[in-house]
């Protein structure tokens, strides 16, 4: 029997207490909706009608990236819902950007969503994050950006998952120091082995 796993990173437009109900329900309806099996297009369909009857004609839309990650032969089938295109950082040290999908969820009902394929090989690191992780800033108002993540990743593709993605968070801390940040910041690792 294969095992998979459903990954989902998903970030609201806005801020507040409308944001945060908005994200409480698309928790809630992924759950609801992923327990019955269906295609991730499906899924992610579903997803979009369900938050488009919530999204305020689309000023409270939601970036979701959405995968399926089966263990066994290391296939990732996934859809970026115009969210931050994850990092899928290879053993050769090459990247790739996981693109494949659509718009943002909420924008339009009916919008149709493309679904991208990749493996994950051992030694591969996936990196998903909101954009609360790259445009965090410093007291000089500079942005921790995408090649100081990729920098801390390179260094730190020997650890285990937990240590990487605490070395990735201290150092962001390290970046930011006191300054107040205006956004969420979300990370999630998935390594190859």
């Amino acid at each position: 029997m294969n095992q998979t796993y459903l990954l989902a990173v998903a970030d609201v437009a806005g801020k507040s207490i409308p944001a945060a109900l908005l994200m409480a329900t698309f928790q809630a309806s992924l759950k609801t909706l992923s327990a019955t099996a269906c295609p991730l297009g499906d899924l992610v369909e579903r997803m979009n009608h369900y938050v488009c009857t919530n999204s305020q004609s689309g000023l409270r839309f939601t970036t979701a990236f959405l995968g399926e990650y089966d263990l066994q032969s290391r296939t990732l089938t996934y859809i970026n819902a115009g969210h931050n295109a994850p990092i899928l950082r290879r053993s050769s040290g090459t990247i790739e950007r996981l693109e494949v999908g659509g718009l943002p969820l909420g924008i339009q009902d009916g919008s149709a969503y493309q679904t991208g394929s990749t493996l994950i090989e051992p030694n591969d690191w996936l990196v998903v994050f909101t954009d609360g992780v790259i445009e965090a800033i410093n007291a000089r108002d500079e942005e921790y950006g995408e090649h100081r993540l990729l920098s801390v990743l390179d260094r730190g593709i020997n650890s285990t998952p937990a240590k990487l993605l605490s070395r990735i968070m201290v150092d962001l801390d390290f970046f930011v120091g006191t300054t107040p940040q205006h956004d969420d910041i979300t990370c999630m690792l998935v390594a190859g082995r």
